[in-house]
């Protein structure tokens, strides 16, 4: 059985045992988290009011920085030139269950 999720804007699809990075959530390490899925799927499919009836159970495993993206604006002819860098903050839990 897997089910979607809905976290920090994003769709995700996860079952159970999957460890994934989301935007950041708030919680310690090791304390139980519980979604909402969008769609449930496996031997039933459940949409909607249907899959929103059941609850995703997750665990805080850690809280981090993503890997440096560098942005660059350039301008011809006029020397114009910048850089900046972004480190995305993530939450990253393990799927414990589908029920």
């Amino acid at each position: 059985m897997f089910a979607i999720i809905q976290s920090g804007g994003k769709q995700y699809r996860v079952q159970e045992g999957d460890t994934l990075r989301v935007e950041k959530l708030s919680g310690e390490a090791g304390e139980k988290l519980s979604l909402t899925p969008i769609f449930v799927g496996g031997a039933e499919t459940l949409i909607g009011d249907a899959a929103s009836k059941l609850t995703v159970s997750a665990e805080v495993v850690e809280h981090g920085l993503g890997k440096k993206i560098y942005i660059r604006k350039y301008k011809s002819g006029i020397q114009y030139r910048r850089r900046t860098g972004h480190r995305q903050q993530f939450t990253a839990i393990k799927i414990l269950g589908i029920a």
